[in-house]
C-alpha cells in the first residue's frame, strides 16, 4: 500500500506560514515583475492567486497583468529547504521504506505499518496533522496500490485532500482522467494522444499498444500499463544510504518496558548486521515509538564519535525508550543509527577509547 505525500503550493504556502500577515492574499513566488524588466516566472502561487489565472511557469509580466494586487515574492530557497528538511524527516518516521522525490512530495510504503485500508486513512490524516502541527502548512495523501495511483490520486483533491484508490476501484478511478494525469505525459505528448483519437485515460488502456509503441517507442508501452493501473516501481531512495533501522509492529499494542527493552535487543541486532554488511559507521542512534491511536515519535541522541559497537546501539535505544515508560500502550517500535560514514580504519571509533 503506497502513499504519495506532496505538500499544497509549498513554497508559497512555506511563506505564508513564516508571515501570517499573508494568509488569504493571492501570493506569487518568482521574481519582481516592477525590476528586471518584468523578466522571470513563476515558481509558484497560492491557491487564491490562482483564481485570477495566475499558474507556475508563467510569465512573471503576464502575472502581474493577471493581478497587479498580489503580493509578489522572490524565491527563498534556502527557508524551503529547511522546511522541506524538517518534514522529510517527520515522514521518514513512518516507515522504513521512504523515497523523497522532490522538494516538496514523497512515497511511503506503509504495507508493513498498516493492515488495510482503515488504518490506512487513519494512518494518513496523522501524518497531515502533524505536517500542519509541525511547519503549519498543509498537504494532500493519495493512497494507492502502487506509486502512479497513489500520486494521481494526490492530485485528486487539491488542496488539504486525501483520496484513497482501493484495488477494485483502478479503472473507474482512472478512465475517466485526461491522459495529462499519468507522469511524463507532457503537453506534446498528450498532443499526440489527442491526434490518435485518446484523450482519456481509459482510452490509452484500451488502445493498440503494438501502434503505441509504434508511436512512442517504450514510454508507448509504459503508457498503456499505467493506464491500466500496472506500476512495478519500489518505494525507496537512490544514492547514499542516510540511515540504517528495523522496526517491529506488534500483533498486540503493549507497554510492557521488558518486553520492549527485548525488543530493542532483536532490533538492534539486525541494525548491526545490516550496518556491518554495508561496512557503515554510525553517530546517532534513534528510535521510533507509536501509539494505538497512530501517534508517532522519533527520538536521537548523537555521540561523541562513529561507532561500529552493538553494545552502543542497545544502551542508548535503551535510554531513548525510557521517556515512555508509562501507561500508553505502543503499537510500534523501531531501532534506527544515522549520520552513517563509510568504514575507514583510520577514523576515530567510540569502541577504541575502552
Amino acid at each position: 500500500m503506497i502513499f504519495h505525500i506532496d505538500m499544497d503550493s509549498f513554497y508559497s504556502s512555506v511563506e505564508v506560514a513564516a508571515d501570517p500577515t499573508l494568509k488569504g492574499l493571492p501570493v506569487v513566488v518568482g521574481s519582481d515583475p516592477l525590476q528586471e524588466g518584468g523578466r522571470g516566472v513563476v515558481s509558484t502561487c497560492s491557491y487564491e492567486a490562482r483564481e485570477f489565472g495566475i499558474k507556475s511557469a508563467m510569465a512573471i509580466s503576464k502575472a502581474y497583468r493577471l493581478c497587479p494586487e498580489a503580493v509578489y515574492l522572490r524565491v527563498n530557497m534556502p527557508l524551503y529547504k529547511k522546511v522541506s528538511n524538517s518534514i522529510m524527516e517527520l515522514l521518514r518516521s513512518y516507515s522504513s521504506k521512504f523515497q523523497q522525490v522532490s522538494v516538496d512530495e514523497a512515497y511511503l510504503d506503509v504495507s508493513d505499518v498498516v493492515s488495510g485500508l482503515d488504518e490506512a486513512e487513519k494512518l494518513a490524516l496523522q501524518i497531515k496533522e502533524d505536517v500542519f502541527q509541525k511547519e503549519g502548512i498543509t498537504c494532500s495523501v493519495g493512497i494507492g496500490p502502487n506509486k502512479s495511483i497513489a500520486k494521481i490520486a494526490s492530485d485528486y483533491q487539491k488542496p488539504d485532500g486525501l483520496t484513497i484508490v482501493r484495488p477494485e476501484d483502478v479503472r473507474s478511478f482512472l478512465y475517466p482522467l485526461d491522459v495529462s494525469r499519468i507522469s511524463g505525459v507532457g503537453k506534446k505528448t498528450s498532443v499526440m494522444l489527442g491526434q490518435m483519437g485518446i484523450g482519456t485515460i481509459g482510452e490509452l488502456a484500451v488502445y493498440d499498444v503494438q501502434e503505441l509503441r509504434e508511436k512512442f517507442g517504450k514510454f508507448g508501452l509504459v503508457m498503456h500499463q499505467l493506464a491500466n493501473g500496472v506500476d512495478g516501481r519500489k518505494v525507496q531512495e537512490s544514492g547514499d544510504i542516510k540511515s540504517i533501522s528495523k522496526e517491529d509492529t506488534f500483533d498486540k499494542d503493549t507497554s510492557d518496558m521488558e518486553y520492549l527493552e527485548s525488543v530493542v535487543d532483536t532490533l538492534s541486532e539486525h541494525v548491526h548486521v545490516s550496518l556491518s554488511k554495508k561496512k557503515y559507521l554510525f553517530k546517532t542512534v534513534t528510535i521510533k515509538v507509536r501509539f494505538a491511536d497512530f501517534t508517532t515519535y522519533t527520538r536521537a541522541k548523537t555521540l561523541a564519535a562513529y561507532s561500529d559497537d552493538i553494545v552502543t546501539i542497545r544502551k542508548t535505544a535503551k535510554v531513548l525508550l525510557q521517556e515512555f515508560n508509562g501507561n500508553n500502550k505502543l503499537r510500534l517500535l523501531g531501532v534506527g543509527v544515522t549520520k552513517l560514514d563509510k568504514l575507514d580504519e583510520r577514523q576515530t571509533r567510540l569502541s577504541d577509547f575502552f
